[in-house]
């Protein structure tokens, strides 16, 4: 996630520069060819085409920035109950050494929990984080489609275990059951977001109407600017253009691009206040790098 005071532009740029570039020449011949050809460019009704594509852009990067801040919210949501998560089962578990043992096992696994949660948004491999946490290769959690669940569950029996040895009461276990669902249903959030892209009309049509609108642009501007109608029409096409990418860019939050949450940021907060809470030194934050968080 860009962090810096100010915006990108050069990026931007970067990721328009072939369609600028065609625009420009494009713009250019049009203008060659209203100046050597008898033929006069019609009146086009510029201002309510790019009305129009300016509603739908607007629809589109609206839905795309919700998707996103959707999933700021969930993840925020995830750093709450991770908290509380590891203040329960350490005040709630008894303080004996086999107390203390589960109850540092159970915060671990949640560290090892939220790293899963991240790569597999990602699509990327969970099992170098999980075996650092948890310090061994064996992770039968691996074995699942969906690791993250997995840890879960494992999670949710050994807090049965617990209750069935008399460690702790059922209105602490159901407390605990409460956490583990409200981790549950954010990670649920999450892989809707992922998993659901936005409709193909969503995504077809304001790229198609972008393009068709900067080929009319010439058209319609070289009578009033002349020789200038290349620079205008490219400038005016830019912006369409970088509207048209903000919304490629929010579309999918939990990515690996610079747009995206800082997954890596978050986690490491959690890891860090977690670890904390039982004694292990916590890594330290994640700093921006270029004013990128990552």
């Amino acid at each position: 996630m860009i962090v810096g005071r100010s915006p990108r532009i050069r990026q931007s740029f970067q990721k328009a520069w072939s369609a600028l570039i065609a625009l420009f020449f494009w713009d250019l011949a049009v203008t060659i060819f209203y100046y050597i050809s008898p033929f006069k460019a019609p009146a086009l009704p510029l201002t309510i085409f790019g009305t129009a594509l300016a509603l739908i852009l607007g629809f589109r990067v609206n839905s795309a920035y919700s998707r996103w801040w959707e999933g700021r919210i969930l993840w925020g949501a995830m750093v709450n109950v991770s908290r509380s998560f590891a203040r329960a089962v350490l005040a709630y578990l008894p303080d004996t050494a086999d107390g203390r043992a589960l109850g540092h096992l159970l915060v671990r696994r949640h560290i090892a929990y939220v790293h899963a949660l991240r790569c597999q948004l990602r699509r990327q491999d969970p099992a170098p984080d999980m075996r650092r946490v948890l310090e061994t290769d064996d992770l039968p959690e691996l074995e699942r489609r969906n690791p993250a669940n997995g840890i879960l569950d494992g999670t949710d029996h050994a807090i049965m275990g617990a209750v069935r040895r008399g460690w702790i009461d059922t209105i602490q276990q159901s407390r605990i059951e409460g956490l583990l669902v409200d981790m549950s249903n954010a990670q649920g959030g999450m892989e809707r977001i992922k998993n659901t892209p936005l409709p193909a009309q969503y995504r077809a049509f304001p790229k198609y109407f972008t393009r068709l609108f900067c080929i009319l642009l010439p058209i319609g501007l070289v009578e009033t600017l002349g020789m200038a109608t290349p620079v205008g029409s490219a400038v005016a096409g830019f912006m369409f253009l970088a509207v048209l990418q903000i919304g490629d860019d929010l579309v999918d939050p939990f990515g690996n691009d610079v747009h995206d949450l800082p997954l890596s940021s978050i986690t490491t907060t959690i890891e860090g206040d977690l670890s904390q809470a039982i004694g292990l030194p916590a890594p330290p934050p994640l700093q921006p790098v270029d004013g990128i968080l990552w």
